[in-house]
């Protein structure tokens, strides 16, 4: 995956889960530079990307702002929901699952439920179990 690619999926992975929020000034690109030792122009190229999608706004001078979140889910909820998950973390990892092996497990069942959801709906969004015996 392309360096540039990267840095935009670590901004929105940060959105997702609370660390940035609307506001937020993103590291400027000589820092972002110096620490990961790229090309000012993959970076500038991030930049650029983010505020295409709607989530930085960049002003001159001053440098790149969070502008919208991604995150969907409040606070409160998230915090419960990374208590959830920290225990079946250690369930997996007590299980001898390592790093890979959770994350995989993880992405297989996302991938297997969004599947199943999005297979139950038809393209007028009425689940397909809904229409059966109407005449």
């Amino acid at each position: 995956m392309p360096t540039y690619l990267q840095l935009v999926q670590q901004v929105e992975h940060a959105l997702r889960i609370g660390y940035l929020s609307v506001g937020d000034q993103l590291p400027k690109v000589r820092d972002v530079v110096a620490s990961l030792a790229v090309n000012p122009n993959t970076v500038l190229k991030a930049y650029r990307e983010l505020e295409n999608k709607g989530l930085t706004v960049g002003r001159p001078g001053q440098g790149t702002f969070i502008e919208a979140t991604l995150s969907q889910v409040a606070l409160p909820e998230l915090t419960k929901l990374r208590r959830s998950l920290t225990s079946w973390v250690a369930t997996a990892d007590a299980a001898g699952l390592d790093d890979d092996g959770i994350g995989a497990l993880v992405a297989s069942v996302v991938r297997d439920y969004r599947e199943r959801r999005d297979g139950s709906r038809t393209r007028d969004g009425v689940a397909d179990d809904e229409s059966e015996g109407v005449a």
